[in-house]
């Protein structure tokens, strides 16, 4: 008997998936077990087996395209079996399920005075607005038969330059042709840089992930009330720490490592931070899950590095390398993103000094990575050279205060300057 196979629900927050391939078209069987289709979720393209035998009877959602969670995926059954009334019963359930709800009629009558209405005319429904025409290298920039408005100069250097003024935008009045306008345009022309004289843009359809991303983030950023805490940290004793494990060549680690790792540490000396808000109650965790956000194409993705306070360096460079991989090629699971209790966001190797993050929910806080800067300190009342990293705690004011957050602070950056203590 034929059965409708519905879109799964692959993470904790798709509402919707993309087929990304089939595996199967229509007439194949299709075995238990089996790869069927590989579908783009919000935050990676996972595989699709199928959970039970038959033959491939239909597809309900082309490759590329999009259908929300419990929608119909495609139907399996016996061969030539027909499949007309079970496709029918399934669209009349998800019209049903999308008809707004019925609207009270219990109110008092309302009067209603009639008068007389002049009939009009319907009017003609206004003429689509024609398609943007490709633009070339040098394109025309008024209509044929158009009238030019030009400076006699501009026709007169326009002449001795063999060109046409209708190819010339113009910077005037109206839309007038003045000299410099034929100057420029023969200096572009010249140089082999196009010369634009219509607007042009391209539009891209919104990925799932890059949907989810701006829906989170938006809910986050004017739910949760954030304020920010900054501290800059004397990164020398990191930076020789980091020069000495790395020469004895059994392994590298890289400062992010040894971020992930002095925040898990603090983290565990400050069980407040490493919280969750959960609207009616706040989660106090024990066990310290750093997410750390790994930019992709699409978006921003934040596998998780697990009880990251128990793991070395070395442990935690390699599992977010690993990420990192798996996060480019979109095989991420959901157990690698699910259960942070508290995120990073490193942008120092991209030059950045300083920046806010918007807080990862449910986590309570988000520290942003700044990178090193080379630049004069103090110590011991002398003006000498420093490495300075820059960093910034974002707060969810509902769950963790200043002083909470500027403990945790204090904790982080003194491992940091004496990253010796990590290793105790």
């Amino acid at each position: 008997m034929a059965e409708i196979v519905r879109m799964p629900k692959l993470s904790d927050t798709m509402t919707e998936g993309v087929v990304a391939a089939w595996h199967k078209k229509v007439g194949d069987v299709v075995e238990s077990g089996e790869l069927l289709a590989e579908i783009e979720t919000d935050k990676a393209t996972m595989e699709f087996e199928s959970f039970q035998d038959g033959v491939l009877l239909h597809i309900g959602v082309q490759t590329g395209d999009a259908a929300p969670v419990d929608g119909v995926l495609c139907v399996l059954g016996e061969k030539d079996e027909d499949i007309k009334k079970l496709l029918a019963d399934a669209a009349k359930a998800s019209t049903a399920s999308n008809e707004p709800a019925p609207v009270s009629t219990d109110k008092p009558p309302v009067a209603i005075v009639s008068k007389e209405v002049t009939p009009q005319k319907p009017q003609a429904s206004p003429a689509p607005a024609p398609a943007p025409v490709a633009a070339v290298s040098a394109p025309v920039y008024r209509a044929p038969n158009t009238r030019v408005i030009a400076s006699p100069l501009a026709k007169k250097l326009a002449d001795k330059l063999g060109l046409s003024l209708d190819r010339i935008p113009g910077s005037g009045e109206g839309g007038r042709v003045v000299k410099s306008d034929v100057e420029n345009f023969k200096m572009a022309s010249a140089s082999g840089m196009p010369v634009v004289s219509q607007e042009r843009f391209s539009e891209v359809g919104v990925s799932q992930m890059r949907k989810t991303i701006a829906r989170r983030l938006a809910e986050s950023k004017f739910s949760a009330p954030h304020f920010y805490l900054s501290i800059s940290i004397d990164m020398s004793n990191a930076i020789q720490a980091r020069n000495a494990i790395n020469a004895q060549g059994l392994y590298k680690i890289s400062f992010n490592d040894m971020v992930v790792k002095s925040a898990a540490v603090s983290l565990r000396k400050n069980p407040a931070v490493n919280s969750s808000w959960l609207e009616d109650k706040i989660r106090y965790n024990e066990h310290v899950n750093i997410g750390v956000a790994v930019a992709v194409d699409d978006g921003l993705l934040v596998p998780v590095v697990r009880f990251a306070d128990s793991k070395s360096f070395a442990t935690i460079g390699e599992e977010v390398r690993e990420f990192a991989g798996k996060a480019k090629d979109k095989t991420l699971q959901p157990s690698d993103w699910e259960g942070s209790t508290f995120t990073i966001s490193n942008l120092g190797m991209f030059g950045i000094e300083n920046f806010t993050a918007i807080i990862n929910p449910p986590d309570a806080c988000i520290l942003a990575i700044g990178g090193i800067s080379d630049v004069p300190v103090v110590k011991n009342g002398e003006v000498v050279p420093g490495h300075v990293m820059k960093v910034t705690l974002s707060c969810d004011h509902r769950v963790v205060d200043g002083a909470t957050g500027a403990a945790f602070l204090k904790d982080f950056k003194n491992l940091l300057e004496n990253p010796v203590l990590m290793l105790v």
